[in-house]
């Protein structure tokens, strides 16, 4: 269960309200200058010290389809972009980023896991044979590219020991959970949670996990900056994996806007029914300048348009200075 009841309790109507204030107050203070954030004990932190002086300036004014939306400079702390950033809003498979975060202390990629009989939890097409042997890197990359739930289910199931070894309150069969839940707190994330690891609808009214554009745009920070090759993997288009035993699972990027985005460090894509079209981002505007993009709630293909086009006024924007 999420350890913030309270937002697991808020009605719409509430979020709607939390999501107007935090906009506010993120004018108010893009106006005076933001905090930088920056990477401290392998953490990627808002607030601190600035590496640099935050630059004051007004966010990029753009019209998107998507309910939420934020981007951020990682260097400068500069907000360039904010729509409802704290709304909170159902995350769909954006979710196993924080999943392999989560897990990748306790599958080193060579680990070879033998997928145990399973059944998926979304009602597609088998992937992983009964029985087969595949390394942890395959399995994993497999599931950030291809969103496989599936894959999220076994990758969680795989690393189930292993983390309540070193946490032992963490459930049985649900280790994997807990540490994802555990690792947004530490991160200082409030309105970030999940109720399953794949972030799969658990109902037509009930959705697996839930965050804000604001601090998913945090996570993947924490994830470019820290954890950069977990994710080189959702930078390519797809990619052919192998098993032990020969067997082949071809896993196809969801991201329709990759190729436009230049300087790709890490992406993932998220679509349910209560979802919507989600999108992620983080790019090297270069050199050695990290930008982190969100959108929330778009549409199936709007989710794609409105990143296409937030990335080209960012672009805009930073060329220009």
């Amino acid at each position: 269960m999420p350890s913030d009841p309270q937002s697991v309790n808020a009605s719409p109507t509430a979020m709607r309200v939390v999501g107007l204030a935090s906009l506010a107050l993120l004018f108010v203070a893009s106006a005076i200058g933001t905090t930088a954030y920056l990477t401290q004990n392998g953490r990627a932190l808002a607030g601190g010290q600035a590496a640099a002086a935050a630059i004051a300036t007004q966010p990029i004014d753009l019209d998107i389809g998507a309910t939420g939306g934020f981007a951020f400079d990682t260097t400068t702390g500069e907000v360039l972009f904010a729509k409802n950033p704290g709304a909170q809003l159902p995350l769909a498979s954006l979710a196993k980023v924080v999943l392999a975060l989560a897990v990748s202390d306790f599958l080193a990629p060579d680990t070879l896991i033998a997928i145990p009989p399973h059944a998926t939890p979304d009602g597609a097409v088998k992937r992983f044979p009964d029985g087969s042997t595949w390394r942890s890197r395959d399995l994993m990359n497999f599931m950030l590219v291809n969103s496989s739930n599936e894959g999220a289910e076994l990758i969680a199931a795989a690393s189930d020991e292993a983390i309540r070894k070193r946490y032992p309150a963490a459930p049985a069969g649900g280790a994997a959970l807990y540490r994802m839940n555990a690792l947004v707190r530490e991160l200082g994330l409030t309105r970030t949670y999940f109720l399953n690891v794949s972030g799969l609808d658990i109902s037509p009214t009930q959705a697996g996990a839930f965050g804000t554009a604001r601090e998913t745009a945090e996570i993947f920070a924490y994830a470019a900056l820290n954890h950069p090759d977990l994710f080189v993997a959702t930078t390519k288009n797809g990619m052919l994996l192998t098993s032990e035993e020969g067997e082949r699972a071809t896993a196809k990027n969801t991201d329709k806007a990759l190729g436009e985005i230049h300087g790709l460090m890490m992406g993932k894509t998220g679509t349910t029914d209560l979802a919507g079209g989600n999108l992620a981002v983080a790019f090297d505007i270069g050199p050695a300048h990290p930008i982190v993009a969100v959108i929330l709630h778009s549409s199936d293909d709007g989710r794609f348009e409105d990143m296409k086009r937030l990335v080209a006024a960012i672009e805009d924007r930073i060329a220009k200075r």
